[in-house]
């Protein structure tokens, strides 16, 4: 992968120190306040997704895809690594023009087109939000309750205040705190994982997972392959510009991509295959509403606290960053707040939304599938366009600055190409998956039209992929018939 460690070009500007509220928002970093090195983005994924969720995804590609051992490592291998690669060229346009991912997508849609796209991340961050906050009070509970201090709604309330605190608290501080704390939870969840793997391991009936029968080749391992990526990187790619954007314009592109992948794939692909050891014998963990718990119960009482603080840290590392990011979305779509309070904002519909799910909803797994899916269809097809307009229009010149915050600049109010692009390939990719969660039953509208709900395609959510490919294919077609992008185009290349 060639990853190379950049010396840290300075210490950290007054706008982003450790332990004190960032200043900046969505404005571009300037490069007197640019520093750290491409190696922080290592700490600031592994630990985002070094989580026991990895365990249920394994789970989900025995219980829900019917692979055998070998089809689920390829399955995890291939959907992790490629939508991680997403996540890393994605973060060199933060390199590039220092803003954060949505606003820096107003060069593919325009300043005003582009609150389609923003207001698609927003959610999808703020759902992300909820369901790892969700599971993280759900792992708390149980060992709380398995421990005998607190019982039933009350240890499910404590939980959940005392995670819910700690993802505001610390999204509220800002970049600098979440990469210290990113390392701090990486080297201790590392080890507590490795502990934890070594207590289940007797859990694994590896006569089972021999005699797993092979699963078909488009429900099983195409459908399989879907899945971790829409719940890896593609979950991911919306806010991968966000933690890259305060590294110096000199860093290394290759760094910046290969630390990016090497650190949020290497957890999440040990996971998931442990997940498939154990779920060969054990379907509640694709079935459970609280997974963690499930995988809680074997293990000895003496390693149940630090089992939690690793099942719970390992979540809210994520939400950590959901957090920040959405709340930058609500800057980008044009809320006139300082960054730490509409991180407040996006605190209080994660509050809400944890309400329903932890004492309300009576079911997870369907709906969390259907989540996954459907918003992944829309932001694989986003990041393509983000990406082809990077590739065709941004590599050598980068990004005007200015004109990603004026609707009259060189990027114009609506980008016809980027925002035709995005409705049809959404359009076609959502009528080509499928859920059974009753939220979602109005996707795969092209299956039933051409009568394919009941073939192996149905199940494949081959949506996921089509709408990747359609959306880059049309923005690179279209962008070359629009005239405000070709003269942007010459402008960008004349300051190069």
């Amino acid at each position: 992968m060639g990853i190379e460690v950049e010396r840290t070009t300075g210490g950290q500007p007054e706008s982003d120190r450790v332990w004190s509220i960032e200043t900046h928002g969505i404005d571009p970093i300037p490069e007197s306040d640019r520093h750290g090195a491409p190696i922080e983005l290592f700490w600031v994924w592994c630990a985002a997704n070094i989580s026991i969720l990895g365990v249920t995804y394994g789970a989900f590609l025995v219980v829900f895809y019917g692979l055998n051992l070998p089809q689920a490592v390829l399955a995890a291998a291939v959907g992790t690594v490629l939508s991680f690669f997403l996540v890393g060229y994605v973060s060199l346009a933060g390199k590039l023009g220092g803003a954060p991912t949505l606003i820096l997508s107003r060069a593919s849609f325009g300043v005003v087109g582009n609150a389609l796209p923003t207001l698609v991340s927003y959610i999808s961050l703020v759902g992300w939000e909820i369901i790892l906050v969700a599971l993280s009070t759900f792992a708390a509970e149980t060992v709380l309750a398995r421990l005998g201090w607190v019982h039933g709604d009350l240890a499910l309330a404590v939980s959940f205040v005392i995670v819910a605190a700690a993802t505001i608290a610390i999204g509220l501080l800002g970049h600098a705190t979440i990469v210290r704390i990113q390392t701090w939870f990486t080297w201790a969840f590392a080890v507590l994982t490795v502990v934890f793997m070594v207590l289940v391991w007797s859990e694994i009936d590896w006569g089972t997972v021999t005699s797993l029968p092979s699963g078909s080749f488009w429900g099983g391992l195409v459908g399989g392959t879907s899945i971790i990526m829409a719940g890896l990187g593609i979950g991911w790619v919306n806010a991968a510009a966000d933690y890259s954007r305060y590294l110096p314009r000199s860093s290394s592109s290759r760094a910046v991509v290969g630390w990016t992948v090497f650190g949020a794939s290497v957890a999440p692909i040990i996971l998931i295959i442990f997940g498939v050891l154990l779920a060969a014998n054990n379907q509640a963990l694709a079935t459970s509403a609280n997974p963690i718990g499930v995988l809680a119960k074997p293990l000895p009482t003496w390693f149940l606290v630090p089992y939690m603080l690793v099942a719970v840290g390992g979540l809210v590392a994520g939400a950590v960053l959901d957090i920040y990011s959405s709340g930058l979305n609500l800057l980008t779509l044009g809320v006139p707040l300082p960054r730490y309070q509409s991180v407040a904002i996006d605190g209080v519909l994660m509050i809400g939304g944890n309400i329903y799910l932890l004492f309300f909803a009576p079911n997870f797994v369907a709906p969390f599938i259907g989540f996954l899916i459907t918003l992944g269809v829309l932001l694989a097809a986003w990041s393509a366009i983000f990406l082809t307009d990077m590739a065709l229009f941004r590599r050598r010149g980068g990004y005007s600055e200015r004109d990603l915050y004026a609707d009259e600049g060189m990027y114009g109010a609506v980008n016809p190409a980027g925002v035709v692009a995005f409705l049809v390939a959404s359009f076609v990719g959502l009528g080509l998956v499928t859920s059974s969660a009753p939220i979602f039953s109005w996707v795969g509208y092209l299956l039933r039209w051409f009568g394919w709900e009941d073939s192996a395609l149905a199940s494949s959510s081959i949506g996921l992929f089509i709408g990747f490919i359609l959306a880059g294919a049309l923005y690179a077609i279209l962008s070359r018939f629009v005239p405000a992008r070709s003269a942007a185009r010459s402008a960008m290349a004349g300051r190069s």
